[in-house]
């Protein structure tokens, strides 16, 4: 039986090969491309945006009214994406986010967290570097205005 260092290099079968060049020459993370699209960027910074205190909704008026709508089509969901638009090269990404924010909060405060909070979750899950996030705050949501989604009722 063949050992599996002198398979790969035949020509120097006691000299032990390390674990990164047996087989492919060079490291396992440099053998191939990875991308990643748009929608992906999209999704993970709409999160990490609504995950911020403040942020009471993403998109402008036409865009959330048409995402309502959507929502209430059986098997429509909430997009992710709405209010996030990404440009996504080979290893760099800008963002434009669009946010709705809550009356009363300082929102150069909830734009800076928004843009700390999708920096953070953009680079650390897709390993791309955020050039830029722009955030459009559209809308303040006041107390006594009702919400654009109704609670679901029950039958």
């Amino acid at each position: 039986m063949t050992d599996i260092s002198q398979r790969a290099h035949p020509e120097s079968p006691d000299k032990e090969p390390s674990a990164f060049t047996r087989r492919g020459g060079g490291a396992p993370a440099t053998r191939g491309r990875t991308t990643i699209a748009d929608g992906v960027v999209e999704k993970i910074a709409g999160m990490a945006a609504r995950d911020v205190v403040g942020v009471h909704a993403m998109g402008g008026g036409l865009s959330r009214t048409f995402g309502a709508v959507r929502d209430r089509v059986p098997g429509g969901g909430r997009s992710a994406t709405r209010g996030v638009k990404a440009e996504v090269g080979e290893s760099q990404t800008a963002l434009d986010l669009e946010i709705v924010v809550e009356y009363g909060v300082a929102i150069v405060d909830v734009a800076r967290d928004v843009r700390e909070n999708v920096i953070a979750a953009v680079e650390r899950m897709t390993g791309l570097e955020v050039v830029e996030v722009n955030i459009a705050v559209s809308d303040v949501k006041l107390p006594d205005e009702p919400d654009e989604q109704p609670e679901p009722r029950l039958q």
